[in-house]
């Protein structure tokens, strides 16, 4: 198999599975942090601040995946 061949296949994997775990990750932060809220609602600003910060990591990453693929893309 070719070099460029296995990165036209590998790059759009990667940038998928990059989305998918970057969505289940939002997902399940968001629900914890709405699922903390409900049980302590005087709470709710400290959650919000540590949900936003750790969205923001999240999407960093995904981000940078991103931009490592389109990086790639450029040896096809």
């Amino acid at each position: 198999m070719d070099p460029q061949v296995a990165l036209a296949f590998a790059l759009p994997t990667g940038l998928a599975l990059a989305a998918l775990g970057g969505a289940l990750g939002l997902g399940k932060a968001v629900a914890a942090a709405m699922d903390a809220t409900a049980r302590q609602p005087e709470a709710s600003t400290k959650i919000l601040v540590n949900m936003m910060a750790g969205c923001a990591l999240i999407e960093a990453l995904t981000l940078y995946t991103l931009v490592f693929g389109f990086s790639l893309m450029g040896k096809i």
